[in-house]
């Protein structure tokens, strides 16, 4: 029977999936080896696997393109350093037992590396252990102390950046969140570095420390216990010593050179060998003068065969580099103006052109500094703060706003664009704060008069130092960025119909299924489709109305879709279950309603002229009819002016009269009856006529 690849592949998988388990076992019995006695041959085989693993480890830093690609070895690093004292442990108690020469690694450097004369491997062993200690331990310590600083000195900035990246739209949100993520890594990696190269350091001096007590204890257990002679008792304990001080700190020598390296490894495209062929060979003018160097030493009494090897090795390879600078040049240059050629003949490459941002902030080159954080601008982060308000207020995500300077622009002047089309503009003066008299001020401030950009209505540019006594005398007093923030938040409101999409609710409905799935399965596709579900809360959002409530909403639809698929009806059946969310707004301070009614002539001419169309009910009545009846609406707030009043009609007609009066009378709402809770008290300010 043939064997499937899955089943070939299963065995090598299954260990890989239990390494967890791989790795508490040997941490385990590097633990039982400072215990337990262990026979030289296993002895020989630890030995052997600490200087693997001090190869295997500082291999793979040289390949690694940025230092949180290995971000276990700070935990590597301690479990090493026991590992390799768990055998200095066993590898002594064998030794002070007399029986050094049975492990074959010790006995090995012991006598055949350091040519049989135990004063060369003393003085070999020192000059690795200083060179370890005050040159690569004491750099590795500092470098990551300071890498550790700097790292969490920069977060803030980096995470102000990511968000004003994603702001401008340079980014998206999973790019934003995998960039904060690897802020955080390196956060992590660097801070736990700077703990974990003191590791290195006491091992260091363990390791001398080990080597003086088991030469001072052989020499004791010798010749006081076994009655050696002095000389064989020193020559057997101090070359055996000698030997597992060796074998031991030449992996400790790698692994403390592994450590510097990767707390000062810059995070770059390429490995560090790569790296380092292209950046000391990238000039091959350094070669020709480093050749011509060692050319001009032939001079002195230095021996003439090494120079003249050295010299010219770098002249060949400078040679070489020239011709490959120039060739790749030419290539580069080459292959650019062929991409650009092949760009632009195909039909396609237009594609890229009819891309629009869904939000645009054009602003003149004097404004830049709001958005500048270096020249203190906060633009950027208020543009964050109301993306999040609008995600609570009116329950949508904005998509990202992004920032631009247009040189068309006058310099003081910005443009807010929805899909390419302007929605809004105004104009700034940055040294200035705006005053807004709300009504109830009467003294008038020395400045400039202007209209206010959001709401186009009357104020006043004042310079710094009015800015408190403006304040004194009840002034709405605000700075630049804050106007253009305001006019942002205003603008969103006002379309966010034109900025919801059909993903953008498969977005919203996914989110929704995470916690509730069976009322999306039951709606959508079965009921309803994606796009009459958006047309839904198109309508709520025209009306400014939060679809932050989307369970609400969802399960209003689903009880209503198997009867009707006429969009408005539903609405009115969605505000119907939002009626306490809606009543809040239009509340006065004392908790009641102050409501203009229409008469019941009026409410039954409106009905009898409601015509069933393909595209639902429609109000059909003569054009100068309507515009009486509008009049009559504006006169009939005109008389209550001191109240801020809605509209109250039956639920057939609200959407109609709705829809009648949004043009001339944005801001007045328009209820039904049945979205007037029992506990709200409803004062009737006017009556509309026919």
């Amino acid at each position: 029977m043939a064997i499937s690849p899955t089943q070939r592949v299963a065995p090598t998988l299954t260990w890989m999936q239990h390494s967890d388990i791989l790795v508490a076992i040997f941490i385990l019995c590097v633990i039982v080896m400072l215990v337990i006695p262990l026979p030289p041959f296993f002895i020989d085989l630890s030995i052997a696997l600490n200087l693997t693993l001090a190869l295997v480890i500082i291999l793979s830093v040289t390949y690694l393109k940025k230092a949180t690609e290995f971000s276990i070895f700070p935990s590597l690093l301690l479990i090493t350093t026991v590992y390799r004292l768990a055998i200095e442990v066993s590898t002594s108690k064998i030794i002070l037992n007399g029986r050094g020469a049975d492990i074959g690694i010790v006995r090995t450097f012991g006598t055949f590396v350091v040519g049989g004369n135990i004063v060369v491997g003393i003085v070999i062993f020192l000059i690795l252990t200083i060179i370890q200690l005050l040159v690569i331990v004491r750099g590795t310590m500092r470098v990551s102390e300071v890498a550790a600083r700097f790292t969490l000195d920069a977060m803030p900035g980096r995470q102000m950046a990511i968000d004003a990246d994603l702001n401008a739209g340079y980014i998206t949100e999973k790019e934003a969140a995998d960039k904060r993520v690897e802020i955080r890594k390196e956060a992590d990696f660097y801070g736990a570095m700077d703990g974990a190269a003191r590791f290195v350091q006491g091992d260091v001096i363990a390791s001398i420390i080990i080597a003086a007590i088991n030469i001072i204890g052989g020499l004791s257990i010798g010749v006081l216990m076994r009655q050696e002679a002095l000389g064989d008792a020193f020559r057997d304990y101090t070359t055996y010593t000698v030997g597992c001080a060796l074998s031991a700190q030449i992996p400790a020598f790698l692994i403390s050179v592994s450590t510097g390296l990767i707390v000062a490894r810059a995070a770059t495209q390429e490995n560090l060998g790569t790296d380092f062929t292209k950046q000391l060979t990238s000039q091959p003018r350094v070669l020709w003068i480093a050749a011509g160097t060692l050319l001009f030493f032939l001079v002195t009494p230095l021996p003439k065969i090494p120079l003249l090897f050295v010299a010219g090795l770098l002249g060949s390879l400078a040679y070489l580099m020239s011709k490959t600078v120039t060739t790749e040049e030419k290539k580069t240059l080459e292959e650019k103006k062929k991409k650009e050629l092949e760009w632009l003949k195909k039909p396609e490459s237009v594609a890229s052109l009819l891309a629009m941002d869904p939000m645009e902030l054009e602003i003149g080159y004097a404004l830049i500094p709001l958005v500048d954080p270096e020249q203190g601008g906060d633009l950027l982060d208020r543009i964050t703060m109301i993306r999040r308000q609008t995600a609570l207020e009116l329950g949508i995500v904005t998509p990202p706003i992004r920032i631009r300077d247009n040189i068309q622009l006058k310099p003081n002047t910005y443009s807010i664009k929805i899909r390419g089309l302007e929605v809004g503009k105004g104009t700034i003066k940055l040294e200035r704060y705006l005053a807004m008299n709300p009504g109830t001020v009467t003294e008038q401030l020395e400045g400039e008069p202007t209209v206010e950009p959001v709401y186009n209505s009357s104020a006043t540019w004042i310079k710094e130092e009015m800015r408190e006594y403006a304040e004194q005398l009840k002034y709405t007093v605000v700075d630049p960025s804050t106007i253009i923030s305001t006019h942002i938040q205003e603008i969103i409101k006002r379309h966010a119909p034109d900025l919801i999409t059909r993903q953008d609710v498969q977005s919203l409905m996914d989110s929704l299924k995470q916690n509730n799935p069976t009322v999306v399965a039951e709606l959508i596709p079965g009921q309803l489709s994606l796009g009459e579900v958006q047309k839904v809360l198109h309508n709520l959002l025209r009306e400014g109305i939060s679809i932050r409530d989307l369970l609400t909403i969802t399960e209003t639809l689903a009880n209503w879709a198997p009867k009707t698929k006429d969009i408005g009806f539903l609405t009115e059946q969605v505000r119907m279950s939002l009626s306490r969310q809606i009543m809040r707004r239009y509340l006065s301070k004392q908790g009641t309603l102050a409501a203009i009614i229409l008469h019941p002539n009026l409410e039954n001419e409106l009905t009898n002229n409601l015509k069933q169309t393909p595209e639902g009910e429609q109000l059909v009545l003569d054009p100068a009819k309507l515009q009486r009846i509008i009049q009559s609406i504006q006169e009939e707030i005109k008389r209550s002016i001191t109240e801020e009043p809605v509209i109250l009609c039956s639920p057939r007609t609200r959407r109609h009269i709705q829809n009648l009066i949004r043009q001339v009378l944005p801001q007045i709402g328009v209820l039904s009856y049945n979205e007037i809770t029992p506990d709200i008290e409803v004062r009737s300010v006017g009556i509309v006529m026919n």
